[in-house]
C-alpha cells in the first residue's frame, strides 16, 4: 500500500503543479504526520484542500485552514 496526498483548490479542482511535493508514504500515520508539519507551506503555495489517498482510493478530504 502506498499513501499520498492529492492537492486541490478550495473548490476541489485537482492541482497539477510539478513544484508541489510528490511524497509517497508506507503508512497512513507517516502521511498524516508529514502533513502536520508541511500544511502551512502547502497553503501558502495555493493548496486549498488535500485528500489522503491509499493507492487510488480517497480516505478523506479536508481544507488547509487554521480555522478548521
Amino acid at each position: 500500500m502506498a499513501w499520498s496526498w492529492r492537492y486541490e483548490k478550495d473548490d476541489g479542482e485537482v492541482l497539477r503543479d510539478e513544484e508541489l511535493p510528490a511524497e509517497v508514504f508506507t503508512s497512513r500515520g507517516d502521511a498524516e504526520s508529514w502533513l502536520g508539519e508541511e500544511w502551512r507551506g502547502l497553503a501558502e503555495a495555493g493548496v486549498g484542500r488535500v485528500s489522503l489517498l491509499e493507492d487510488e482510493r480517497v480516505h478523506y478530504s479536508m481544507p488547509l485552514s487554521e480555522e478548521v
